[in-house]
C-alpha cells in the first residue's frame, strides 16, 4: 500500500473555503472519485471545508450544507452527487449496507466526517484522509492519500501548488 502526504496550512476560514473550492475543482473533472475522509476534533473546521466543496459544485444552488451528525447522511444534488457522512454517533458501531454501498460508489464524491470511528479494515483500497491538526494559529491539515493511486495524489499534489494562499509541503 502506498501512502503520500501533503501538509496544508489553513490560517483562516476563508482559506479553509478557499481550498474547498479548489478541492471541488479538482474532483469535478475526475471520472471517477475516491472517497474523502475527515478526521478532526469537534469544530476543527471539517464540515466547513466540505460546505465550500459541495458550494463550488454544479448544483449547488439545490444542495444545503450541514453537518449530518443526527441524520448520518447528507446527500447534495451536484456533479458529481456528493454523500456527506457523519459516524460520529456510530461511535463502535458499523455502518450499514448503504453506507459500503456509497463508499465504493466511483462515480459520486463520498465524504466521512470522523472516520476515526470507522475500523480501518472497512477502508476501501484508495482514500483520502484529512487530517486536523492543531497550529498555534488558523489550522493545520495533512492530506494523506492511502492505496496504490499514485497517480491521482500527483494530480492532486500538481492541482494545490497553484492554491497560491497556502505552503504546500509534500512528502512520500
Amino acid at each position: 500500500m502506498t501512502e503520500s502526504k501533503i501538509t496544508i496550512h489553513l490560517p483562516d476560514v476563508e482559506s479553509t473555503m478557499k481550498l474547498g473550492s479548489t478541492l471541488a475543482s479538482f474532483f469535478r473533472e475526475r471520472k471517477t472519485q475516491i472517497p474523502l475522509f475527515m478526521n478532526g476534533d469537534l469544530g476543527s473546521g471539517k464540515t466547513t471545508l466540505v460546505r465550500a466543496m459541495v458550494e463550488s459544485l454544479p448544483g449547488a444552488q439545490n444542495a444545503e450544507v450541514s453537518s449530518p451528525s443526527f441524520n448520518i447522511l447528507n446527500i447534495y444534488p451536484t456533479t458529481p452527487q456528493v454523500n456527506h457522512f457523519d459516524l460520529y454517533r456510530l461511535e463502535g458501531q458499523i455502518p450499514d449496507d448503504e453506507f459500503f454501498d456509497l463508499l465504493n460508489n466511483k462515480k459520486t464524491l463520498t465524504v466521512v466526517e470522523w472516520i476515526q470511528y470507522l475500523r480501518v479494515d472497512f477502508w476501501p483500497d484508495s482514500a483520502l484522509l484529512f487530517t486536523w491538526i492543531p497550529a498555534a494559529s488558523g489550522r493545520t491539515i495533512e492530506l494523506t492519500l492511502h492505496g496504490s493511486t499514485t497517480s491521482l495524489f500527483e494530480e492532486l499534489a500538481s492541482h494545490l501548488k497553484s492554491f497560491q494562499q497556502l505552503p504546500l509541503n509534500t512528502c512520500s
